[in-house]
């Protein structure tokens, strides 16, 4: 079973994600912030991350993901923008910080499953 990790700070998004791939059998854990999204993913090693740019603690989306994907452990594990910061430079910053996948909301609930199975996917191939 895929153990995937939203960090994302609104709940009624964490839970509209959570349905959005509830169809699939993953393991899905949720952090409201990147503080606690950063200590989660250590404990957990999921197989892919989901989230936000803009959140509240001392790290945000782009911190953070660059921060994990400078990590042997994290290096691989595919890391989906979903925020609502949709303008070209924003984009630019997602994959410059490491993302694999930029998704911007409101989001298409059948796009956000199909990212997610493409990336799991291929990365039982790699």
């Amino acid at each position: 079973m895929y153990k995937i990790l939203i960090i994302e700070d609104q709940q009624d998004v964490r839970k509209l994600i959570r349905i959005s791939l509830e169809f699939n059998n993953y393991d899905i854990h949720e952090a409201s912030n990147g503080d606690i999204g950063l200590e989660m993913a250590k404990t957990i090693k999921p197989d892919l991350i989901l989230m936000d740019i803009m959140m509240p603690g001392t790290t945000d989306g782009y911190q953070l993901c660059s921060q994990l994907k400078s990590q042997d452990e994290f290096k691989n594990t595919p890391i989906i923008f979903l925020t609502a910061r949709g303008q070209e430079q924003d984009i630019i910053s997602g994959y410059q910080a490491g993302c694999d996948s930029y998704l911007t909301k409101p989001f298409s609930p059948i796009r956000l499953a199909d990212t997610v199975e493409t990336y799991l996917v291929n990365k039982d191939i790699v």
